[in-house]
């Protein structure tokens, strides 16, 4: 789709050895990234130094958020052996810390959240001192599967709040603000050693003293990390641009978050929710 980005929006193309190492491990091991799938513009920079975001559940989402290039339809029988094949390349890649995220999965009983367990027993079974992110979904609400996760040896987890109240029924349709909230309030209930983190995107129509108050909410829900990033028009098919978010105004919201108590942000352009996010801890 035809658009001139401003300056600070456009990215180098990716092509660095590590980049297509890891593109060729992927294919391997018949393996996603949401880096791919929703067409990351930091792919090339995060690939380059050894740090990808998993997607497990499949490459097709129950759900139809309209900001998403990530298919959408009935999703295919999972993949038994996909959680082993995570683990195996995160210990051929050697890295750190590893960000696992999926598609919606409305069709299994538990949202897949016993296959994101599975996932993170076999990354710390071959890669101990791994520290592990988990990118979740909302699990139709479900505490119980937000449990399951949170008690399978997560270091930090991580659920998108997206975009402000009011633009839900444009942005996320089918899903619930409040619901986001609680479930980011009761992970960090049931863990209290657990860094729980959250993010949304701007330049979808919102205000300015509407991201103050999101971030207030996410606050007050005990979140530890937020990410504020801009959103961009995968193609023509997802929801239309309101407009360029200037890198000042990400520093005004930088200093508003700070100013509330967060433990880290990452505020600016290019920010998406597991940028740089091995720094977040």
């Amino acid at each position: 789709m035809p658009r001139h980005h401003p300056d600070w929006i456009k990215v180098k193309a990716p092509g660095s050895p590590n980049y297509l190492r890891l593109k060729r491990l992927m294919r391997e091991k018949n393996l996603h990234t949401v880096c791919e799938e929703a067409r990351c513009p930091n792919i090339g920079e995060c690939w380059g130094n050894k740090t990808a975001t998993f997607l497990i559940l499949g490459d097709t989402c129950t759900r139809g958020c309209r900001f998403c290039a990530i298919d959408k339809g009935k999703p295919g029988a999972l993949d038994p052996e996909e959680p082993r094949n995570v683990a195996l390349t995160v210990r051929e890649l050697g890295l750190h810390h590893i960000v696992v995220t999926s598609v919606n999965r409305d069709d299994l009983p538990d949202g897949g959240a016993s296959h994101f367990a599975q996932t993170v027993f076999w990354i710390k079974q071959l890669n101990p001192a791994i520290r592990v992110e988990l990118l979740i979904p909302d699990f139709a609400g479900d505490l119980e599967a937000v449990a399951t996760v949170v008690n399978s040896g997560i270091e930090i987890l991580n659920h998108n709040i997206e975009t402000v109240p009011r633009l839900y029924g444009k942005v996320r349709p089918g899903h619930s603000y409040q619901c986001s909230l609680n479930i980011l309030r009761h992970a960090k209930k049931m863990r209290s050693d657990l860094l729980t983190k959250s993010g949304f995107m701007v330049g979808v129509g919102e205000s300015c003293d509407e991201i103050k108050a999101t971030l207030r909410d996410l606050r007050d829900s005990d979140v530890d990390i937020v990410t504020i990033g801009q959103y961009l028009q995968p193609s023509n098919r997802q929801l239309k641009l309101e407009r360029y978010v200037a890198p000042e105004e990400f520093g005004e919201f930088k200093v508003e978050a700070e100013r509330l108590g967060f433990h880290h942000v990452e505020s600016g352009p290019l920010v998406r929710s597991s940028y740089h996010a091995w720094s977040h801890v």
